[in-house]
């Protein structure tokens, strides 16, 4: 079957621009720029996602981490960027040569552009972008204008404007290896309208609406965008601000069809499918996974 999205006829974007190195072909990609089957050995590890190269923004901690230990369970290799020092992380992970960890302000252009060029340098290319760094555990709930400026900027910068630096800074590595997956972290709070993290809460409505946006704008790349949004998942960084916890807990509990706690383990097999093979004809998407809360219309 014919791919709808061919690879782009412009030359690499890296090649002439004072970069210093040009990204290598890789069979990894095929013609129609869907990611082609690897060697059982290729990445260190076979797997669903051997051969690919991941890179996941606040690797460090929380759910992050969760997306970082199953990208790695899957066959990848795996760099984890984050504000906090990845060392210890990068332990836990126990990924040998597999695991990179960097130090990285999404809200920064230039921390971004030394972020990739990194990760660039240690792995040859990056297949899958996972920008999942965002301000939320932090937070405190309260009324829409009690939120002082300079919250509401840093959540912005971060949660917002963080996502356009990191592709901007990915992409052209991905045009030219011929595609890859750009996965997007939005929340199940955007539809639920939730109140008292007004600034949150638009946030991630502005990620839904630019992984729309850039799956039409990347698709002639062979290039997908979707989104996860989970609902209040319980990880150690999460628990760690009762604020969080313990706001609206018992409501967020009783909405769900399934009825408990969720935890990074619930969401992460989701956000491995959207990397692999399985998604590929799927761009635009947003998968809600809240344990059944919020049900997306068609």
């Amino acid at each position: 079957m014919q791919c709808p999205w061919p690879p782009s006829p412009r030359p690499s974007p890296w090649e002439g621009e004072g970069v210093g190195r040009v990204v290598p072909p890789s069979p990894a990609w095929n013609s129609t720029g869907v990611h082609a089957p690897s060697s059982p050995n290729a990445g260190g590890s076979g797997g669903r996602l051997g051969g690919r190269v991941a890179l996941v923004t606040g690797g460090a901690q929380g759910i992050g981490l969760a997306y970082a230990r199953r990208f790695l369970d899957e066959g990848a290799r795996v760099a984890i960027a984050d504000v906090v020092d990845p060392a210890d992380a990068v332990g836990t992970l126990r990924g040998g040569e597999r695991v990179l960890g960097l130090r990285a302000d999404v809200s920064a252009a230039e921390s971004v552009r030394a972020m990739v060029d990194a990760a660039l340098a240690r792995f040859g290319r990056v297949d899958v972008l996972v920008n999942n760094a965002a301000v939320f555990a932090s937070l405190r709930p309260q009324p829409f204008d009690a939120i002082p400026e300079a919250e509401w900027n840093r959540v912005m910068a971060v949660n917002v404007t963080g996502v356009w630096h990191c592709a901007r800074a990915v992409v052209p590595a991905m045009r030219a290896q011929g595609g890859g997956r750009i996965i997007n972290i939005a929340s199940a709070i955007v539809p639920k309208g939730t109140p008292l993290l007004l600034h949150y809460v638009t946030s991630k409505g502005a990620v839904i609406a630019m992984t729309r946006a850039l799956a039409r704008e990347l698709a002639a790349d062979g290039i997908t965008v979707n989104a996860v949004a989970p609902g209040l998942i319980l990880s150690d960084t999460v628990q760690a601000n009762p604020d969080i916890t313990g706001f609206q807990i018992e409501a967020v509990r009783a909405a769900r069809s399934i009825k408990r706690d969720a935890y990074p383990e619930d969401v992460v097999g989701a956000v491995a499918f959207l990397a692999s093979d399985d998604s590929a004809f799927m761009s635009g998407q947003t998968l809600i996974v809240d344990g059944g809360s919020v049900f997306s219309g068609m």
